[in-house]
């Protein structure tokens, strides 16, 4: 039985939903949380990066991010290196800037807790156990219908529900698929004692182009070292296809003789694998009634290091379109307007950086021979990712202090 009980459903519990939900609040909205899995469970993956600009639209949304961000570590710069673990450059991630935000490195589970405490000490309700089925537009309102068999309708749906949405296809049938990068995703954290000399310095994330696969890793202040790792695949993981033997059997053979076999060997429970994706154009954004953030709408691709912090900006532009326009449809249509050229750059600018972690072995001789210098050449007038870690979003509120 669908019950009118609310204005604003959003469908996905993670960093885009939660985050937009916040927004939705400070923009007078009444939203709704609708998570898919129960809690403590949708927290797939290893860690996540939240640049500065990320942490900024964190700042925007009225959160303090010495609290959403307080079981992370700030990494402002990154070391590159090949395999024998020759360094080819060192690079800014963002940050320090001069109001003190810092490019910060958490664990995807605890800061999806700490979103979802913000978004309950801001009074947003989360229902857990609802994955959306469908969801239709019409002139009284959108119904979203769930696997439990509940309906809702309200006046608006924000569709937060990742790579493969089905708001967006509710939307859009025809919508794209998303695309296969040619890489697997796969870390962990330490718990062994590890050789001192494969503890990097603190606030540097380590990243080397191995010899069959790239591996990144930092240091935690605990003294743990979180890692991951991407070997190169040329189709998608099965589910159930390695078994958590295999899987280190695996990587242990890729990464043999290099830092990633000894920390591998050093944790007890290595995450994954999984299928890293990325989505072509989308061409179907929103309609009066439903509107697609995070993911759904563009998932960029790991190598970016931009996925929560372009998840958080969408939040923040579309709560303050919604603040802006009195009418819906003019509000989301400004939200797209907004967005899309910025997303779309830097969904191109992660699936460029992807595909130079799996050149074959004359390809990477060059990539490695060339590096320093193109690096070089690139810094010589500043960062060139400086427009995406210096873009700012709107404020919606003032943190607390």
């Amino acid at each position: 039985m669908t019950k009118r009980e609310l204005d604003a459903i959003v469908v996905g519990g993670g960093i885009a939903g939660t985050a937009a939900a916040i927004a939705l609040r400070i923009a007078g909205r009444r939203p709704v949380i609708h998570e898919a899995y129960g809690p403590g469970d949708a927290e797939r993956g290893v860690f996540v990066t939240i640049a500065v600009n990320g942490v900024n639209a964190l700042r925007s949304l009225g959160a303090d991010p010495a609290v959403v961000l307080a079981r992370g570590f700030a990494t402002p710069r990154l070391a590159l290196r090949r395999a024998s673990g020759r360094l080819l450059a060192e690079l800014p991630l963002g940050g320090p800037t001069p109001d003190g935000t810092v490019t910060t490195t958490i664990r995807r589970a605890d800061l999806y807790a700490a979103l979802r405490a913000e978004a309950e000490r801001q009074g947003i309700e989360i229902v857990y156990g609802h994955r959306l089925v469908t969801a239709r537009s019409g002139p009284h309102g959108v119904t979203a219908e769930f696997a439990n068999g509940r309906a809702v309708t309200a006046d608006l749906l924000v569709g937060a529900d990742g790579l493969n949405s089905g708001t967006r296809t509710a939307m859009d049938p025809s919508s794209p698929a998303p695309h296969f990068l040619g890489l697997l995703d796969t870390g962990g954290f330490t718990d062994a004692p590890v050789d001192p000399a494969l503890i990097p310095p603190p606030g540097v994330m380590q990243m080397s182009f191995g010899r069959k696969a790239f591996f990144g890793w930092a240091a935690a202040p605990d003294g743990r070292v979180w890692w991951f790792a991407n070997p190169p695949r040329e189709r998608p993981v099965e589910p159930g296809e390695f078994t958590a033997e295999s899987w280190r059997a695996c990587l242990l053979e890729l990464f043999e003789g290099e830092p990633g076999g000894d920390l591998i060997r050093a944790t007890g429970e290595i995450l994954g694998p999984w299928s890293t994706r990325d989505l072509p154009r989308v061409p179907v954004w929103h309609d009066d009634r439903m509107v697609l953030v995070g993911d759904a709408a563009h998932a960029v691709a790991p190598s970016a290091g931009q996925g929560a912090s372009m998840a958080l900006e969408d939040a923040v532009v579309l709560g303050h379109s919604l603040r802006e326009h009195r009418d819906q449809a003019a509000a989301l249509a400004a939200y797209e307007t907004a967005r899309r050229p910025r997303v779309e750059k830097v969904v191109a600018h992660g699936r460029r950086s992807s595909s130079t972690k799996v050149a074959g072995p004359v390809g990477a001789a060059i990539r490695d021979a060339m590096t320093p210098l193109v690096m070089r050449m690139l810094h010589r007038r500043g960062d060139p990712q400086a427009w995406i870690f210096e873009h700012r979003v709107p404020v919606l509120a003032r943190a607390p202090r």
